[in-house]
């Protein structure tokens, strides 16, 4: 009796091992993207000499989505928009919701003084450069385009740094791995494009706001340089671009994969 309680016993442990391993195995994986080219439509962002950055925006999210369709498969890519339409920012996290994305790029280009040269990739979050806001009033001055505005993004007021600040909160769940891709980004535009990096920062962008993954917005430069607005609408640059987002993907995807 004692042997067949014993044999019993043991068999209920291994079950539970078992039962365990399997949950274990239960293994993360990064499933789904969404890729936003920002503005469209009757919002065309911020304008270079001869081109709008919301033409800019799609030509490189269109191809950071192909090479990652291309070279992983296992990888479902999701567009905000692929054709020149106008997606409100709140339907733009939408999106990603609604598809249970692992990750959120946000693709931009950037505006400033004529010298102003680079490429930035922002998470959401404050940090005290007045530099970093003034680009996310910028780039949060589309919802003036929308209608009812006050009440979708409950009575958010784009030209006031309180409504900034309050809006920081929802994304800090996912900060870490938000930093994690962003770094990824900054560090492939620096070592292997040979783009001049500004650097990993914080801001609070709407389009970030409501996504429940990790997300950044990348801006891929200058169109009010002159410089950088050639590179940006040159088809080679692009690619570069587009490959240094594609590559920091693959990295940070098998990053996260690794820890299972």
């Amino acid at each position: 009796m004692r042997n067949i309680v014993t044999v019993s016993f043991l068999a209920i442990v291994l079950l539970l091992c078992s039962s365990n391993k399997l949950t274990l195995r239960k293994e993360y994986r990064v499933r789904t993207v969404v890729i936003d080219a920002g503005h469209g439509g009757k919002d065309v962002g911020c304008n270079g000499k001869f081109s709008h950055e919301a033409d800019v925006a799609l030509k490189l999210a269109l191809q950071v989505g192909a090479l990652i369709e291309k070279n992983l498969p296992d990888v479902k890519v999701v567009y905000t928009r692929k054709t020149d339409h106008f997606v409100e920012l709140a339907d733009r996290a939408g999106i990603a919701n609604k598809n249970n994305a692992d990750l959120f790029i946000s693709i931009h280009l950037n505006s400033g003084p004529v010298n102003a040269y680079g490429t930035e990739t922002y998470t959401m979050g404050i940090q005290k450069s007045e530099g970093n806001l003034q680009v996310a009033k910028r780039e949060n001055a589309v919802i003036l385009q929308e209608d009812n505005y006050k009440e979708n993004y409950g009575g958010f007021d784009p030209n006031s740094p309180q409504s900034h600040i309050l809006f920081t909160l929802h994304q800090s769940a996912y900060i870490d791995n938000s930093l994690r891709f962003a770094d990824k980004v900054e560090t492939e535009f620096k070592h292997r494009v040979g783009r001049n990096s500004r650097g990993v920062k914080q801001a609070p962008f709407l389009v970030l706001w409501k996504s429940f993954m990790p997300s950044v917005l990348i801006e891929c430069g200058f169109l009010t340089n002159p410089t950088e607005e050639k590179y940006l609408n040159d088809k080679t640059g692009q690619t570069y671009m587009a490959s240094g987002i594609y590559r920091a993907f693959k990295a940070y995807k098998q990053e996260l994969e690794a820890m299972n």
